[in-house]
Formats: C-alpha cells, structure tokens, sequence
C-alpha cells in the first residue's frame, strides 16, 4: 500500500503523507515520496506543490521502531536516501507550501523546512527539532535549511535546546509563516499555492535555484559526512538505550 497520494487542484498538487496514524517515516515510504516528486517536478500540469499529512499529524519523523534493527550499511542508504528526498523538496524548481496540519517532530519537521511558505494549525499541533533529546544528531542539510530559514542564533536554540514550538510560537523565530485554525490549513495552502502558481513559472524557477542553489550545492558536499557522524552517534550504547523506549502507533487500535 502506498505511503503517500496526489490529489490535484487543478494547477496545484497535494502531496500527502499517508502512513498510519502519525506518518511516521520507512523507507518504502521515503521512496514512494522521491517517486512522486520527480513526478510531479516533470509534470507540466503541476505548477505548484502542497505538502501535507494525513489525520492529525504532519509527521512524526522517523519509524524508529522500524530502522532499529537495520544494520549499519542499511541505515546509512535509508540516510541517504532521505537527505536526498529533502534536497529535492528544497531545490524543486516549484512552488512548495507546507501545509503543516498537526505535529512537525524531528525529520518531520525537516521535511516542512523544504518548503517555500509553511502553514501551520493552531492549537494542539507542535514543531521541533528535537533529536537531541533523544540522543541523536542532525544532518548538514537540516541544519543548513533552519539557518535559511530562521538565522543563526535562532537556529542554536532550536537545534541545542530540541523544544517543542507551538505554531504561535514558531511563527515568532521564522519557523512557521502562517498560522490558522486547524481545519482551514490545507485549504489556505491551497490557495497560497494558487498564487504562486500563477507566477511565470521559468521566472520563479531561476530566482529559487538563485536563493538556494548554492545552499543545496553545500548540503551535497557536507552531507556524507554529517550522515556518518549521526551512525556514530545513533549506535552508541546511550542513544540505543533512549531509542528502545520510542513507540509509534500506525493505527488507532490498542496494542495487544
């Protein structure tokens, strides 16, 4: 079953994380969202992206149930192969809205830093990059693109501290542009998304990969290196001990 879905708007896209009930990240499902991007970067009917969860989740991150057990060539290619998916969010040479519907946590929030212009719903819903809390490490790009977005210091707290940000709140620092009620998320992504699409498409093109083409050119670079200090880190007898404790439910049935 597929992890993730294109619904479109007429010039927009909607690509959605859909897996279980905190579209928690495997790596079948970071492959089936590399897929359907290429997708839709090669379809001239998409003029603009939406990225979106499913439920009352953005994404929670990483299934850390599920790579536990990987071994440590295996969980590098799964690294790689998500650097990569969010390399390609953040230098598509299209509009893209994160339509932040619910909780933004760790690579979850990674992917909402891609975008272009994010949105988030009020009340409940958290953002955080909270790796060190849990003991792990950032990538060179996760980092590169929350300076982007909200400048140095700004980016110390959040990365050092791994505080969890209400939408409020993450609007303040630059982490979020917009915040509205919950359920009037995804339509105003949709329409922040129409409007960007209705700019020259080439022009926005050109400037984008002018704003960020350097940035992701030094993501490429630094990125193997950034990837091998967090294997180091992520099979550590301390960060295994805290990861053993992380449990996702993909669905709303209890556990047995």
């Amino acid at each position: 079953m597929n992890s993730a879905r294109v619904e479109k708007h007429r010039d927009v896209s909607v690509l959605t994380l859909a897996r279980g009930k905190v579209n928690a990240l495997d790596e079948p499902m970071v492959d089936c969202l590399q897929e359907l991007l290429r997708s839709l970067e090669s379809d001239p009917e998409t003029r603009a992206v939406v990225l979106t969860g499913q439920g009352s989740f953005f994404s929670f991150g990483f299934d850390v149930p599920a790579l536990y057990d990987y071994s440590p060539g295996d969980f590098t290619r799964f690294l790689r192969k998500f650097t990569d998916l969010y390399r390609s969010l953040f230098g598509l040479p299209k509009p893209v809205v994160a339509a932040v519907n619910g909780h933004a946590v760790a690579g979850g929030c990674m992917l909402a830093t891609t975008a272009d212009y994010r949105i988030m719903a009020s009340g409940r819903a958290r953002i955080s990059l909270n790796e060190i809390t849990f003991g792990a490490a950032l990538f060179a790009g996760s980092v590169d693109m929350l300076v982007h977005l909200v400048g140095q210091r700004h980016a110390e707290t959040v990365a050092l501290a791994g505080a969890m940000y209400s939408a409020e709140d993450a609007r303040a620092i630059g982490l979020i542009d917009e915040v509205v009620p919950p359920l009037g998320v995804l339509p105003r992504a949709i329409e922040v998304a129409s409007e960007m699409a209705g700019r020259d498409a080439a022009a926005y093109a050109a400037i984008k990969n002018l704003l960020r083409g350097p940035a992701v050119e030094r993501m490429r670079l630094a990125e193997a290196g950034s990837i091998q200090r967090f294997i180091e880190i992520w099979y550590s007898a301390p960060t295994r001990e805290r990861l053993k404790g992380i449990r996702i439910r993909l669905t709303d049935s209890p556990p047995r």
